[in-house]
């Protein structure tokens, strides 16, 4: 039977798996350290796609992107269809208060999410934290639970120096995927000072939640929505780009302090969460609870034996589709690409300059098997070896039935392309209104006002709805 219990989520992006409780070295986060040493770290979770909006979609409802309608990026156009349920809504109907201080990327209309109080006005760290504290302080303790999620904005790009120091490019690790240059070190330190900026700023919000008594009885959830913003990570179905860090800290007095190394996806999160607060799952979730595994009643390797991931839309039409078990990983291209279709943020990065320019015009393979046991970084394309047959074969069949069962139809090539040029040209008819020395890409801004958001984006108790009426 489980306790009525707070939610904190704490969530930021492009980060995947690069922080020191996941073996990343040279990053200062001490914040993050101490969760990870007090909490459950799950060392084999990953998004339903390697993009903000699909993969945090599938966070918020359970629901894969191509089930919830966000196969692509809000600001692009794409939503969730008409009905789907979101994890603040559902709590909300269960009597909890629900609140959402910052980053969010699900929708052009933050208000229309399911949370009671909404300030998206800005998602950067401090901002977020101190709006946090106060909600907190003022309105945190009472007999109603809450479910608050904080979305900081730092560790996507670009990584601006005047905000934060950078770290030293000579004292950091370069993760195995990246080739060593000087331009990927410059980046990373860009990368690593943003990771201890809002590091600390979850110390401040932990630290809080000790003071007001509220440990005891609230969860801290920390994620990351998908991989980091560096070449063959972000916008792939690799590890590097689906691999999210997901840390859950218990109330005090339950089991912590352990790795959790059970495959897990994002579309879990929701089901989990619900299942941990003893509230029902609706039957249209696709993920799966892992909340007996959690709590240390049951093995975290029986929960699921494999997960599904999947790229529609990003900057271009790019439709894979994938599957993965703890020992391969099988990917199936299903338009004719070139080995790495770059996102318009990571393609005028420093790390782009390193890249072998052969990997963005070489054709990409139909089919990809990688056997993890000895290729983690999955470089051995292994779809053709006879060896391998049966695997593949057997891969393929599971991809397939997924895809039956869960409704999956890809548009053809032609027609996938015209949507996402489409997409493209309306962005770049924007972009030249915008104002001199503006980020170019909304992905970028961390100001709600900056974000092309049609609604509001700020709202006490459903107090004031923009194009609606008051519900006090």
């Amino acid at each position: 039977m489980a306790d009525v219990a707070n939610v904190i989520f704490i969530h930021w992006h492009d980060l995947g798996r690069h922080l020191p409780c996941y073996g990343a070295r040279g990053v200062v986060s001490p914040t993050l350290d101490r969760l990870a040493a007090d909490g459950i770290v799950f060392t084999d979770a990953h998004a339903t796609a390697p993009l903000c909006s699909p993969a945090r979609g599938s966070m918020f409802t359970g629901q894969y992107p191509h089930r919830n309608g966000l196969i692509g990026l809000a600001h692009h156009g794409f939503a969730y269809h008409p009905g789907v349920r979101t994890l603040p809504s559902l709590l909300a109907d269960a009597g909890y208060r629900t609140v959402l201080f910052g980053m969010q990327h699900e929708s052009t209309d933050p208000t229309t999410l399911g949370f009671d109080t909404v300030d998206v006005s800005d998602s950067r760290c401090d901002y977020v934290t101190d709006q946090a504290v106060d909600w907190l302080t003022t309105d945190g303790v009472t007999d109603q639970p809450f479910f608050l999620t904080a979305g900081f904005f730092e560790t996507h790009r670009p990584y601006p120096a005047d905000e934060y120091d950078h770290a030293d490019p000579n004292s950091i690790g370069v993760p195995d995927f990246l080739p060593d240059t000087a331009d990927v070190r410059t980046d990373l330190a860009g990368l690593h000072g943003s990771i201890t900026k809002a590091d600390a700023a979850v110390g401040r919000l932990l630290d809080v939640v000790e003071r007001a008594g509220l440990a005891a009885n609230t969860w801290i959830v920390f994620a990351t929505d998908h991989g980091l913003a560096f070449p063959r990570a972000k916008s792939t179905l690799y590890s590097e780009g689906t691999g999210i860090a997901l840390i859950m800290r218990p109330p005090r007095g339950q089991s912590g302090g352990r790795r959790y190394g059970g495959l897990f996806s994002g579309v879990d999160l929701a089901p989990t969460v619900l299942d941990l607060l003893g509230r029902p799952i609706p039957d249209d979730v696709d993920g799966v609870s892992h909340a007996d595994a959690v709590r240390g009643g049951g093995p975290a390797d029986q929960v699921r034996d494999a997960v599904f991931t999947e790229k529609t839309y990003h900057d271009a039409y790019d439709p894979i589709r994938a599957v993965r078990t703890k020992d391969f990983s099988y990917i199936e291209n299903y338009a004719p690409r070139p080995e790495l279709v770059l996102p318009l943020d990571i393609a005028d990065s420093s790390s782009a300059r390193s890249l072998d320019p052969q990997s963005t015009i070489v054709p990409r393979a139909r089919h990809e098997l990688y056997d993890l046991r000895f290729d983690p970084l999955e470089r051995n394309n292994l779809a053709g070896d006879p060896a391998y047959r049966e695997t593949a074969a057997r891969l393929a069949g599971k991809l397939a039935q997924w895809r039956v069962e869960t409704g999956d139809e890809l548009p053809e090539d032609a027609t996938g392309t015209a949507v996402a040029e489409g997409f493209m040209r309306a962005w770049a008819a924007r972009s030249r209104d915008i104002d001199p020395g503006e980020e170019a890409l909304p992905s970028r801004r961390p100001q709600g006002s900056r974000r092309e958001l049609d609604g509001g984006v700020t709202v006490a108790r459903r107090a004031v709805v923009p194009g609606g009426d008051s519900d006090t």
